[in-house]
């Protein structure tokens, strides 16, 4: 029973990853057809949808999966769980009409409330056994993050009532949750599931390697949110803290994967979960390089002026690392299956976009021209994201 509950509930995220992939289609369109949508509504639906709805569902269903008892409060998980999707479906029919409004305000802050009863709903129910592993350290941290990256969005309705829209403190709120849900609550819980697959086969860092690894990553995800203010062009210590975040962040994960990298050959992975799982490690430190570049003042003024370059650094973060990486995950678990033709339709959409979208905002940079028919090849290569994901559904619509 348990586990049916949980292939239905990832079911539902990659449900809400497919709408959020339709919803950057018809963003992509819109230049070419000129739709009747407001498009910065628009971009509020899906950037919500693909955040909350794909991957806060898959990570909790995923953390609820394998550190909470089996057989133990189950009725007060699923009541958390279709609280939190009223709270989506709110969104999703909101948002695209009204952007930050009283009803798609209202649904958004239910969302918000909802995970914090999850917080403390896992705090409550973790299985005792795990209590002293390093996977649930790291999930705990991993909740603590999507805590603190809260104060984010409580900050923007105070911003916006005192300093307004225009105010480097309303972009500052939104970059403090995003830095926080893409480095702390997301990563971090990405680690803890994958060390708990390693435990779950007896594979264990010794404790005092992880509490290096554990302050060294920390420090650098609390110390990597000053890359997030460069753009103002703070005074030079926040330039010289978000380099040694940087490469604080580097160095952990390059320890972890140095502890971990022997043992993960012992894991019964398939060819594909093994491509899956290299590939988001790949991305990891593509996304590493990338922040420490930025943290030069030459192309952080680069990465500022050029806001595809931008937009191509948060695609790869949330469609390459963190997507793949659960991607991983619900296939090891046997939640979700991931199939090789839904998952090549999908890596080869990701890859060219990205191409296309970093080109665009290098061209800009070097002042070349864009070449004839951009927005179209852009837009047709979108599908084939939508196309992997309907296929994967597609594929598991009869599994229980």
């Amino acid at each position: 029973m348990k586990d049916s509950i949980h292939q239905r509930h990832i079911r539902v995220a990659i449900s809400y990853f497919a709408m959020a992939a339709l919803l950057g289609v018809l963003l992509r369109f819109y230049p070419i057809f000129s739709f009747g949508f407001n498009y910065r509504y628009m971009v509020h639906a899906h950037s919500h949808i693909a955040l909350l709805g794909w991957v806060y569902v898959a990570l909790t269903t995923l953390i609820h999966y394998c550190f909470v008892e089996k057989g133990t409060s189950d009725k007060k998980y699923t009541r958390i769980f279709w609280f939190t999707q009223v709270s989506l479906v709110g969104m999703l029919l909101t948002f695209p009409f009204q952007g930050y409004a009283l009803f798609s305000i209202f649904f958004s802050t239910l969302f918000l409330i909802m995970s914090y009863v999850f917080f403390h709903y896992f705090s409550r129910n973790s299985d005792p056994k795990f209590r002293h592993g390093n996977s649930l350290r790291c999930i705990r941290a991993a909740l603590w993050y999507m805590v603190i990256s809260s104060l984010g969005p409580w900050a923007l309705g105070i911003i916006m009532g005192t300093l307004g829209a225009q105010s480097i403190w309303y972009r500052l709120a939104i970059y403090f949750y995003l830095h926080f849900q893409y480095n702390g609550w997301m990563l971090l819980a990405l680690i803890g599931l994958f060390l708990f697959a390693m435990e779950r086969r007896d594979m264990v860092i010794p404790k005092k390697s992880f509490m290096w690894f554990s302050w060294i990553l920390n420090a650098g995800v609390v110390l990597t949110f000053f890359l997030s203010t460069l753009w103002i062009e703070p005074p030079p210590l926040l330039y010289v803290l978000a380099g040694i975040g940087a490469i604080a962040q580097g160095c952990g994960l390059v320890l972890l994967w140095a502890m971990a990298k022997y043992d993960i050959k012992v894991l019964p992975l398939s060819k594909l979960q093994a491509l899956l799982m290299k590939t988001a490690v790949f991305l990891v430190f593509i996304k590493i390089a990338l922040q420490l570049l930025t943290a030069l003042p030459y192309f952080a003024r680069i990465a500022t002026m050029y806001l595809d370059l931008t937009i191509g650094y948060l695609h790869m973060t949330f469609l390459g690392m963190i997507s793949i990486g659960l991607f991983f995950l619900v296939d090891y678990f046997g939640l979700f299956v991931i199939s090789k033709k839904a998952y090549q339709w999908y890596f080869w959409g990701f890859l060219v976009t990205e191409i296309l979208i970093f080109y665009k905002g290098f061209a800009a940079w070097v002042q070349w021209p864009i070449f004839k028919g951009y927005m179209e090849i852009l837009a047709l290569v979108s599908l084939s994201i939508l196309c992997g994901l309907l296929l994967l559904m597609v594929l598991n619509r009869n599994r229980t």
